[in-house]
């Protein structure tokens, strides 16, 4: 390693040089790498997650359907987010085919970008290896290769993320106003993607521009005012645009209870999801499943169906090998690199690149870790770009200044932090790679070892010491990675790596990828008439569905359930299929899942009758009858769902099909001829 790389100067920051051939391998390796390792048996999950499988189906064959993200074709109603995300895969659909590459091809190739941009961005400030250390810790962490490999919005909601701490740090170097619109606009498109859930970087990104913008705070503070405007602006047209729109003619909105894109916003996916008042929500409370929160299964519980809340949050038994690895080494080089940093000037970019990867860090954190509502392990996904890059960053800066004897204990004391978290979560699944930990623990006390000593970070023997404390870093979410990479993974609720033994939902068996965080303690039951939905860890349901948030494993014919999409026989989708044409749906199911295998199968509209969670007051049972009265529904699918699940109007409207049809049952699904 040169003198030149180690010590950038102040103008190779702003305008660096030509990259070195190393590094250009290193990089040409790295995306390369990621890109293989991303698409690698992409097809073996499938629709992944049906729910939204349905809606990108729905989008490559209706562009009213495409521009609000609907479930179905026919445009009954919306998923619960808003639909960029959706727009790219159903755009890849419409052009390549319905077929499960066309759908995660996309999602895998968002996650290269975002190496790559995270990558450029580390690298302007700090280096090549810094850059390519960055790039590759967030490739390998298993969350990461999890989201990059799955239809879920979080994929594009990370790059947005990471291109807006890109543009705000060219706003830091150069003062310029233009960049801070584009930091806006970024924000904007992420909450297009994912609504609030983008706001946790806003706070880091505004904190560093006050802090290191050039110009003087007035005009600082109005540039950040024109950052607001950009992002209102850029999520605003749509959401106008979907509120005004006349109701009668269009979607209704998934997720809502009065049909509204704000109260989707600031309930369901807002600030519900920070106190645990969500209407109409999967968990037990107000308008969810179950009734009335003094009778639902959560009463009592500690912590909540989603798991306890707390400091440690991140590092529990649901979260911790999705992202914990680097986490305590992530804070300590964020600490140590500010200290480093400490008489520079106001607006020196390495400190600003410091303070928002570390706000981001921590902002992020402590709200997922406190946050009382709906919250899955996955979404820690949105932690891994601020681990990585300051775990990129850290790592260099302080090996450049590493002849200062506090500087060497700080990195050993980073190597012994991540080589206790390495034994800690490998020891969560012991079958997985058991000699692994120990190896670690072995290679990371060397590490330590060379740390400490200065004669083995000089020279040849400075090559062997780094190559330690990287595999000490990075070798248990490599391997985390890896078997997530080699797994197929279906259903709305996935987690990365292997089983830890986490108790599923209503501690009924130890399902691998059970939903994260939520679960019910020893002696807390489920109430009588609420069963977990078909094909559940350690139920052998009617459907044989795969496990929640598992695997795809075991997935056979099916009605499905409420987080598990169905998967038809094919029987039954040819019994759909006949005179598809002369339905505006070919048949309707209680709740989004259910719905989404059968139009998956057919290729044409099933009504999903009250949205997600089967709880969304959409079709009335007014609509719903008038829609039978004009024959615009064939079939009503009777089995599916979450017994217990069906609440207010897809209840009634239940209740009224069974009273006055006749039910059919074919391949153990029970169907009723609207038409007859």
């Amino acid at each position: 390693m040169t003198t030149t790389m180690e010590r950038p100067s102040a103008a190779a920051d702003s305008a660096p040089a030509t990259s070195p051939r190393w590094e250009l391998i290193g990089l040409v390796a790295l995306l390369f790498g990621t890109g293989v390792a991303y698409i690698w048996g992409l097809g073996a999950s499938g629709w992944a997650n049906s729910f939204y499988s349905a809606a990108i189906q729905a989008g490559s064959v209706s562009w009213k359907a495409f521009f609000f993200g609907s479930s179905d074709a026919a445009n009954s109603i919306t998923v619960d987010k808003p639909p960029m995300s959706l727009w790219l895969m159903s755009l890849s659909v419409r052009i390549f085919g319905l077929n499960t590459w066309a759908m995660l091809v996309p999602q895998a190739l968002l996650g290269v970008a975002s190496v790559a941009l995270l990558r450029a961005t580390v690298k302007r400030r700090f280096g090549g290896a810094a850059g390519l250390l960055a790039g590759l810790v967030l490739a390998v962490t298993p969350v990461a290769a999890l989201m990059f490999r799955f239809n879920n919005p979080d994929a594009l909601l990370v790059l947005l993320m990471i291109a807006s701490v890109w543009a705000l740090l060219r706003g830091v170097e150069t003062g310029k106003t233009k960049w801070l619109l584009i930091t806006g606009m970024f924000v904007g498109f992420g909450f297009l993607t994912k609504q609030l859930q983008v706001m946790l970087v806003v706070p880091p990104l505004a904190l560093t521009y006050l802090i290191a913008g050039p110009p003087k705070f007035l005009t600082r503070l109005w540039q950040l005012f024109g950052a607001l405007g950009a992002m209102i602006v850029s999520a605003g047209w749509w959401i106008l645009i979907v509120e005004f729109w006349p109701a009668s003619s269009r979607p209704w909105v998934g997720g809502s209870q009065n049909n509204s894109i704000l109260e989707l916003t600031l309930g369901y996916n807002g600030f519900g999801r920070l106190s645990g008042d969500e209407t109409g929500s999967v968990t037990p409370g107000r308008g969810g499943i179950g009734g009335d929160a003094a009778g639902g299964m959560a009463g009592g519980m500690p912590g909540g169906i989603w798991g306890e809340t707390g400091i440690l949050r991140m590092f529990d038994s649901s979260q911790g090998g999705q992202i914990a690895w680097l986490i305590p080494a992530a804070l300590i080089l964020f600490v140590v690199g500010l200290v480093l940093r400490g008489k520079a000037p106001r607006a020196d970019v390495q400190r600003a690149s410091l303070i928002v990867w570390g706000s981001w860090l921590l902002v992020t954190g402590l709200t997922f870790s406190f946050m009382a509502g709906i919250f899955h392990s996955y979404y820690t996904v949105a932690l891994s770009p601020a681990v990585a890059a300051l775990v990129g960053i850290g790592s260099v800066v302080l090996w450049r200044r590493r002849e200062t004897y506090w500087v060497r204990i700080a990195m050993a004391v980073a190597v012994a932090s991540t080589v206790v978290m390495a034994w800690v979560l490998l020891g969560r699944s012991e079958s997985f790679v058991p000699w692994l930990k120990w190896a670690i623990l072995v290679v990371g006390i060397v590490a330590i070892v060379a740390l400490l000593i200065p004669a083995l970070t000089r020279g040849r023997l400075a090559a062997a010491s780094i190559l330690a404390v990287m595999f000490a870093g990075l070798a248990g979410p490599t391997a985390y990675a890896v078997d997530t990479i080699g797994t197929p993974h279906t259903g709305a609720i996935v987690s990365a790596g292997p089983n830890t033994g986490m108790r599923g939902f209503g501690g009924m068996g130890e399902g691998r990828g059970g939903p994260g965080g939520m679960q019910l303690p020893a002696g807390v039951q489920i109430p009588a008439g609420m069963q977990p939905p078909a094909g559940f860890p350690g139920q052998a349901g009617a459907a044989g569905g795969a496990e929640m948030g598992g695997t795809g494993r075991g997935m056979g014919g099916g009605m499905g359930g409420l987080l598990e999409g169905s998967a038809p026989t094919a029987a039954i989708t040819e019994m759909l299929e006949q005179d598809a044409d002369s339905y505006t749906w070919v048949a309707a199911a209680i709740g989004a899942n259910t719905a989404a295998g059968y139009q998956l199968a057919t290729e044409d509209p099933v009504m999903p009758v009250g949205g997600f969670n089967g709880t969304d007051p959409s079709p009335t049972l007014a609509q719903f009858q008038q829609y039978v009265a004009d024959g615009e529904i064939h079939y009503f699918i009777g089995s599916g769902g979450m017994p217990g699940m069906e609440s207010g109007t897809s209840a009634e409207i239940s209740a009224w099909v069974t009273e006055n049809f006749t039910a059919t049952t074919v391949d153990n699904v029970t169907f009723y001829d609207l038409t007859q």
